[in-house]
């Protein structure tokens, strides 16, 4: 038996092993499913994987042409010499010394929002200019005059007359996305038309004291000084904010560029253009939060308000009975939990209307009726700078 095992043993194991070779590569001839399908059909689902474009050059041909650089003069007057400006000395001779008139430039960008020329920037690029030339990307040039400026959302509106001009596609900022691919497109340190890329950062950012009315798009795509008043587009093309400002540390881009949504902006562009200014409601009030502290002195508890902290005399606060240490718990059955959204509800509401006011005073509640007013324009500051 054992020599009938040893001379047929490595012919069996010779046979299993060329069997086994046969069915791994024809598994069809003993009913299992050929390999070759199987890889056909991995390599179909792999190519329709969907992929992002490896360019966003046909975004950057739809909207760069209704970008165009700004170029800014003003006049500036100076003392011709250092010592003028010593107190001592001007106690002798006083204010009436020699000045030297000098030419201060800026620069900045600007979107053509329609084929008639109207185009929106920064306030603080073209505040207090003298002279505006708008460049456009087709090499022609121009003068541009002011229409109307918001120095509370830092915008302005601007005029040329040209034939045949290019104007942006507009986009919806409000359905933008943490994530979604941005192109911001302006002339940074004046070097001409640059695009640059990244992403939406953040939505809805405020409290960052560069406005009155802030409801920014931080994204990362780096905007740098000329930037200001440049178009933040989609990766389509289309128009989502209006670059305004950047937090860095050393003037350059650190990665964190707001821009205004275009919403907004629109919202602010036809007001001026209608009104010649933006036209905002008014209660003359100035609120602060509800701290816990405060909730707990008012006997309030997990209910939402904000603290009348200040009231303008004969404004429509004060006329509809608000009192200082007022808590203001809903305005037109809006619950006021958030100062800044509170005083932006009735910023949209037209001056004339009337809107319920629901508070607690004294530990009781009251509902109160006021007229909004008009929001008055906010004071000119002694020495604006164009930047």
């Amino acid at each position: 038996m054992f020599k009938a095992l040893r001379y047929f043993g490595w012919p069996l194991l010779t046979g299993l092993l060329i069997a086994l070779l046969i069915i791994q590569r024809f598994p069809q001839l003993v009913g299992l499913p050929s390999q070759d399908v199987n890889l056909q059909q991995v390599a179909q689902s792999s190519s329709s994987v969907v992929q992002g474009p490896v360019t966003y050059a046909d975004a950057v041909v739809l909207a760069a042409p209704a970008v165009v650089n700004l170029y800014t003069t003003k006049v500036a007057n100076k003392t011709s010499h250092p010592l003028f400006e010593d107190p001592q000395f001007r106690r002798f001779f006083g204010d009436n010394l020699p000045k030297q008139r000098r030419m201060e430039s800026s620069l900045g960008s600007g979107v053509i929002m329609s084929p008639e020329g109207y185009l929106l920037t920064n306030n603080h690029v073209v505040a207090n200019a003298d002279q505006i030339v708008v460049a456009l990307k087709d090499g022609r040039e121009t003068l541009a005059r002011v229409i109307g400026s918001d120095p509370e959302t830092d915008l302005a509106v601007l005029k040329i007359d040209l034939q045949n001009l290019p104007s942006i596609t507009i986009g919806r900022s409000d359905n933008i996305r943490i994530g979604d691919v941005a192109l911001a497109i302006g002339n940074p340190f004046g070097v001409g038309q640059t695009v640059t890329m990244g992403i939406i950062s953040a939505t809805g950012r405020n409290q960052l004291g560069l406005n009155t009315y802030e409801d920014f798009i931080q994204t990362d795509a780096a905007i740098n000084p000329g930037n200001s008043g440049g178009a933040l587009v989609d990766a389509n093309g289309n128009l989502t904010g209006i670059n305004t400002a950047i937090f860095s540390k050393s003037g350059g881009s650190q990665g964190i560029g707001f821009a205004i949504p275009i919403k907004l902006a629109l919202e602010v562009m036809k007001s001026i253009i209608e009104h010649g200014q933006v036209i905002r409601g008014w209660l003359g009030i100035e609120v602060q939060p509800l701290t816990q502290e405060l909730a707990d002195s008012f006997g309030l508890k997990d209910r939402p308000g904000i603290v009348v902290a200040g009231i303008f005399r004969d404004g429509p606060a004060q006329k509809a009975g608000l009192q200082l240490g007022d808590v203001i718990l809903s305005i037109d059955g809006q619950p006021a939990g958030d100062g800044r959204k509170s005083m932006n509800q009735v910023a949209r509401t037209k001056p004339n209307d009337r809107i319920e006011i629901q508070i607690m005073r004294n530990g009781k509640e009251k509902k109160l009726t006021a007229e909004v007013g008009l929001r008055p324009p906010p004071a000119p500051s002694a020495t604006e700078e164009v930047q």
